[in-house]
């Protein structure tokens, strides 16, 4: 009955019986033993279930390869019914080439802070930053058809969807940031693993690179200086001091000092070299910055999760 129902059953019976050596096992238990090797193999292969990969090699006939195939298929189905799933925990993953003249920053979503703890998922995510900085990928959307060195799978969007199969729940390739030809060096900062910054820099060393790179992880300005911060937010902002400003009755020349000093102070909390430093709030992060006689050219910041409305029960 079995040789029957699985068509590999035959060959390895006939391997079994042209065989001269003694075998303590019979050919059912040969047989037996086959299988179990195939499953442990395609378990470890596939991170699937015991279950699932049995099933998988009756399909195939006890091929292997065809059995990875099946079940990446299965696994893109089980993708697609989780894709609409809210992904808003996972992790940030970061890397800068040896010259730190280009660099990564890439999040990647999972729905829980469990699976985003999970080591499966982890070496995932460090395996997308690892295929982020090999290539020129330039989104998320060009990441996704990378070549990846994880598993079986020979995309980024693949080793996603297999990993889908495996965990249960939605995995999301969210954002690519990347900072390529460096006129400075590129200095990083992750905290923990929800957050990751990557800071240009010319003229600064390794300390001051590290702690402007902390700055900015805890400090969240938006752009470097005053020049950079966006015309629109700038007249939201006045708009809406001047709105509280006329509400106290002051006069109006009165209204436009408080309006242009509210305004100095929002700059100063919007942008990075107006913020007070981290490690000493007396010193501006300018004012750090150009007694290194150094220059911030641009930052990134990325937090797991930032925009994302989570599903609450």
């Amino acid at each position: 009955m079995i040789a029957a129902s699985l068509p590999s059953a035959t060959l390895i019976l006939q391997a079994w019986h042209a065989r001269t050596s003694t075998f303590s096992l019979n050919p059912l238990e040969f047989f037996m033993a086959i299988t179990a090797l195939l499953v442990k193999e395609l378990r470890e292969r596939t991170g699937a279930g015991m279950m699932e990969c049995k099933k998988a090699l009756v399909e195939t006939g006890g091929d292997i390869e065809a059995a990875i195939e099946a079940m990446r298929k299965s696994g893109q189905a089980k993708a697609a019914k989780k894709a609409g799933r809210i992904a808003a925990d996972g992790v940030v993953e970061l890397r800068i080439t040896e010259d730190a003249r280009q660099g990564v920053l890439v999040e990647v979503n999972s729905e829980t802070d469990f699976v985003a703890k999970d080591e499966n998922f982890k070496r995932f995510a460090a395996a997308v930053a690892d295929a982020a900085l090999a290539s020129d990928a330039v989104d998320a959307g060009t990441l996704a058809t990378q070549p990846i060195a994880t598993g079986d799978a020979t995309t980024v969007d693949a080793a996603r969807e297999a990993l889908i199969a495996k965990i249960g729940e939605n995995v999301q390739l969210r954002r690519l940031i990347r900072f390529d030809d460096a006129k400075g060096r590129l200095y990083s900062y992750r905290h923990g693993v929800r957050i990751g910054v990557l800071v240009e820099l010319i003229g600064a060393d390794e300390t001051l690179g590290r702690d402007i790179a902390m700055h900015i992880a805890a400090s969240n300005p938006i752009c470097v200086s005053a020049e950079d911060v966006p015309a629109d937010a700038l007249e939201k902002e006045r708009e809406i001091f001047r709105a509280q400003a006329l509400e106290s009755g002051k006069p109006p020349q009165i209204v436009d000092k408080i309006i242009d000093g509210r305004m100095r102070k929002f700059i100063e909390e919007v942008t990075l070299l107006g913020q007070p430093f981290v490690k000493d709030t007396d010193q501006q992060v300018g004012e750090l910055v150009k007694q290194a006689g150094a220059t911030v050219v641009r930052f990134a910041r990325v937090e797991v999760g930032e925009g994302i409305e989570k599903k609450t029960e």
